[in-house]
């Protein structure tokens, strides 16, 4: 299947659709090669024209991108389709019934943060430290000071692109483990339902403001996907501080980094490519080991690269029987196993 004929049928559907379309301006790294085939979409029923299309060529890769905050695109780009989440004007705010705030699935977290507390609801404040989108949140079950996605979900509406079923799942369903779930990137989350509490929204904006002070002292700006490596089991040291004491800090691959404010940041500048990216994930994660006798997993999804690269990088767990099981047990429910 050519990316042309996909072209055209998206655009025979009225979709915003592009071939050979950069994807580096997409991510916080700002690296990566072009897409064959990217849509973007901006509400419920693009989403489903999209499924439409991609249901008569179930051949075809997909990745769905919202922010792009979590993501490594390989140099030599995505030869699928990349739909890319962009929220409408309708969906920038949250609605809230009872404890319940709902919010659509392009939205940034941020934007959560300070909505849920202008509405004088408590409890998404830590939502402000994560710079991706509603949905790319619940499928990584993002996370930051002491709360994540699995401690706040009651349910997702979630959109199968391969069966073009729309399935209210609920938390238990999405099968959430530490920066990951039994979502793919055959799902779209449209929308999300998080349970609050009553707060006056000074408490709440206080918080907020903690947060991003806490995150501006601690953490650098510029071009980097947030923390990369997962911090071992309980009793090890963190990532961040095995990597440094490993005497990785300000580590370089051409113009690629270890950051020098916090070791468990990579920072990329002008000049980068996601390859340099990769090596200095490499190293840092083969000097770890080799130091400390801990092997540190990744949390970026990487896209495009080789097979043993990406296995390199994620950890063992992801692929226990339990959470295929729970991978299958979502596939089922949104009838893609019809």
């Amino acid at each position: 299947m050519t990316a042309g004929v996909l072209i055209a049928e998206m655009a025979s559907a009225g979709l915003d659709v592009h071939g050979d379309r950069p994807l580096a301006p997409l991510t916080t790294y700002g690296v990566g090669g072009n897409g064959a085939c990217v849509v973007k979409v901006s509400s419920s029923e693009q989403v489903i024209a999209v499924s439409e299309v991609l249901r008569r060529h179930p051949e075809v890769e997909t990745l769905v991108m919202g922010r792009g905050s979590n993501l490594l695109i390989a140099d030599h780009g995505f030869d699928g389709v990349v739909v890319v989440m962009a929220p409408s004007s309708t969906e920038n705010a949250v609605v809230v019934d009872g404890d319940i705030v709902e919010a659509g699935g392009a939205m940034l977290m941020p934007v959560l943060a300070r909505r849920s507390v202008g509405a004088g609801r408590g409890g998404l404040e830590w939502c402000v430290g994560i710079p991706g989108t509603v949905g790319g949140a619940v499928r990584m079950n993002a996370g930051g000071h002491g709360a994540d996605m699995a401690t706040s979900v009651v349910d997702a509406t979630v959109l199968s692109l391969r069966s073009g079923q729309i399935v209210r799942v609920s938390a238990e369903q999405l099968g959430f483990y530490f920066r990951g779930s039994a979502l793919s990137n055959n799902h779209v989350v449209l929308s999300v339902r998080m349970r609050t509490s009553a707060q006056e929204t000074a408490t709440g904006t206080a918080e907020i403001n903690a947060v991003v002070s806490w995150r501006r002292e601690h953490q650098p700006g510029g071009r980097n996907a947030g923390s990369v490596f997962v911090n071992p089991g309980a009793g090890d040291e963190s990532a961040g501080a095995l990597i440094d004491s490993a005497g990785l800090r300000g580590f370089t691959i051409g113009s690629v980094s270890v950051s020098e404010k916090h070791a468990n940041f990579i920072q990329a500048a002008d000049g980068s490519t996601a390859a340099d990216i990769a090596a200095v994930m490499a190293h840092v994660q083969s000097t770890v080991e080799e130091v400390h006798g801990i092997r540190i997993y990744s949390e970026v999804c990487l896209v495009g690269f080789s097979p043993d690269l990406m296995t390199r990088f994620t950890h063992p767990s992801h692929s226990s029987a339990l959470h295929v099981a729970a991978k299958e047990q979502l596939q089922t429910l949104l009838g893609e196993h019809v």
